[in-house]
């Protein structure tokens, strides 16, 4: 298959996903990991950090929607990463000067969620203008990629980094990623369209209604909204857990805790290298629901974790399938919404897309906090293993507008 040519301005934007990734990455786990081993606190506080910076971010970010339409998307996108890069370097100094705080924390936590959801919104509709819509699910592919590339070698990198120079060295390689980026999205010299602003300088709170509405009257985007909203609540809830677990219960080191959770996002790497492949002969709808479903099979299974090297070599198996088939899903379900949302309405519908997912891990986050401090990590991270078990139920019903007919087949069935 021969390599498609997207453009200098995608190879910008590109680079600066890829420096912004590489440095989240590099700082995977960097605040459950402060909050444990610095401020000392317990798995609750530690979801509480998590679901409070994520809560709070999603309701600030909530205007954002009209807002994001009404400008032009490369400001923002610059003005996000630079509101992030500043926020996160707080860290570093005031840990240095022994001011470090469990508040702290979460007021940087609270700002990089919100400049995240503006920085999606903007992205979205800053995309669909450097590339055409049948090169979007390669550009897509290429983030995805890209982003479990980073995953693979970023924690494990950072595990080793904080265990030779302190806990909040990725911290700082976090906050130099996003700088990195802000420089990469200027270098494009793309000129962008410019968008409508009537009606945009005042805001109403209809307009944020307006993105959910057009997601629920969507029949193909409804059911997808749902079911990625539940996969990755569920899962990401249960993050501060495995650390806390892991981390301070099974007493394994920073090291080993990222490269088990570095090195199997080498799946997802190649999950999103085939997703393309897999589309052109199988069809987008059944490859989309087979992965779908196969991506909330496994973390059950950490349950099941122990100390010492099975316990690892568990971990990376459960890790390594379930991320293989997350990276085949990805690329597909966001071109496929991509495809799906009118230019002009982008904004909204990320911006609702992604205040909701943050929102469902907020709350979950704090409820399976909550739930482990009375029964233990271990039981709360079984029990989101089995309700896991159940969205792939929320996918069945839907079409797709991608190619849905294998390539020497005949058109796929409609579910019913």
């Amino acid at each position: 298959m021969a390599r498609q040519q997207l453009g200098r301005s995608f190879g910008w934007l590109w680079s600066a996903f890829t420096a912004s990734t590489a440095g989240t990455w590099l700082g995977f786990g960097a605040f459950p990991l402060i909050a444990i081993q610095v401020l000392h606190v317990g798995p609750a506080a530690v979801s509480a950090l998590a679901a409070a910076g994520l809560a709070v971010g999603a309701l600030l970010a909530l205007p954002l929607g009209p807002w994001v339409e009404a400008q032009r998307k490369k400001p923002v996108m610059i003005a996000a990463d630079l509101v992030r890069f500043g926020a996160l370097l707080t860290i570093p100094v005031a840990y240095f000067a022994g001011r470090l705080t469990y508040t702290q924390l979460l007021v940087v936590s609270v700002i990089g969620s919100a400049a995240n959801i503006a920085f999606t919104a903007a992205g979205g509709a800053y995309l669909k203008q450097l590339v055409r819509p049948d090169q979007l699910l390669v550009a897509n592919g290429r983030f995805e990629s890209t982003a479990w590339t980073a995953t693979a070698v970023g924690p494990t990198l950072g595990g080793a980094a904080v265990s030779l120079l302190g806990p909040v060295v990725t911290v700082t390689a976090n906050a130099v990623g996003f700088l990195l980026s802000a420089l990469g999205i200027g270098a494009i010299r793309h000129k962008e369209a410019t968008p409508e602003r009537a009606g945009a300088e005042k805001f109403r709170a209809a307009d944020l209604v307006r993105g959910w509405r057009f997601i629920h009257g969507d029949r193909q985007l409804r059911p997808l909204f749902w079911n990625t909203v539940a996969v990755n609540a569920l899962i990401m809830a249960t993050e501060p857990l495995l650390a806390v677990l892991l981390l301070d219960h099974l007493g394994w080191a920073a090291w080993q805790y990222g490269l088990a959770f570095g090195l199997p996002c080498l799946g997802g790497f190649v999950g999103a290298r085939i997703a393309p492949r897999l589309e052109a002969r199988h069809g987008r709808r059944r490859v989309l629901l087979t992965s779908g479903a196969l991506r909330a099979v496994w973390p059950v299974g950490l349950v099941f974790v122990m100390p010492g090297a099975a316990g690892m070599a568990l971990v990376i198996a459960v890790e390594l399938v379930m991320i293989t088939c997350i990276g085949v899903f990805n690329p597909l379900f966001a071109t496929e919404r991509l495809q799906r949302v009118p230019t002009e309405r982008i904004g909204r519908v990320l911006v609702a897309w992604k205040v909701t997912g943050t929102a469902a891990i907020a709350a979950l986050t704090a409820l399976w906090g909550a739930l482990a401090a009375a029964t233990g990590p271990r039981t709360a991270i079984g029990i989101a293993g089995v309700l896991l078990l159940a969205t792939p139920f929320l996918l069945p019903g839907v079409r797709f507008s991608g190619r849905d007919t294998p390539r020497g087949g005949v058109p796929l069935p409609a579910p019913r």
